[in-house]
């Protein structure tokens, strides 16, 4: 069995302006910034024949290159405790585009739809041994947070590999995101 999820990798710099976001809050596990990314869909565990129809199915998407923005921070919470602090991403047509595709493909191989509405966010720590009130504190004091926008040219196939303290996320496949071809260039004026 292999563990698996799509996403957008992150480029350095915006890590490293992310990761100067870290710390203040007792509690609260932050992400290192080497698992950064933007996860467009989980995929859970299959088995290893699965893997290669996951690989087929994303391979054969095709969509445009784009910019994306990071900006403001949130949380989510689960059974009434806050459980994660994150950044989020400007919503955009091609990312949507490019979330629906990768969700389109998973589901014609016979992955079950994901139950959760695509909510794009970069996971910063998981805070739910974080007291609250510092939480909201800390949301309110950085929620202007923005980072310059980065293009985004390709998606990923990441595994992950859960250890005792974190994840280890491991890129798999690349996919290239592509301009079409120019409409008319191969025609010759008659």
């Amino acid at each position: 069995m292999i563990r698996l999820f799509v996403a957008l990798a992150l480029p350095a710099a915006i890590k490293a302006q992310l990761a100067l976001l870290a710390g203040g809050i007792p509690g609260a596990r932050w992400v290192p910034p080497e698992n950064y990314h933007l996860t467009l869909r989980f995929i859970g565990e299959v088995e290893s024949w699965q893997a290669q129809d996951v690989d087929d199915a994303l391979a054969n998407i095709r969509a445009r290159p784009f910019e994306l923005s990071l900006r403001g921070l949130g949380t989510f919470e689960k059974a009434g405790r806050i459980s994660a602090l994150w950044v989020g991403v400007e919503k955009t047509d091609p990312l949507a585009f490019l979330q629906s595709k990768v969700e389109t493909a998973l589901q014609r191989i016979g992955l079950e739809p994901e139950r959760k509405r695509f909510a794009p966010h970069v996971t910063l720590a998981r805070t739910d041994r974080a007291p609250p009130d510092k939480l909201i504190a800390y949301v309110q004091a950085h929620n202007l947070f923005r980072a310059p926008p980065m293009p985004v040219e390709h998606f990923t196939l990441y595994s992950s590999l859960l250890g005792k303290e974190q994840a280890f996320y491991v890129p798999e496949v690349e996919y290239d995101l592509a301009l079409p071809p120019a409409a008319g260039l191969a025609k010759v004026a008659g």
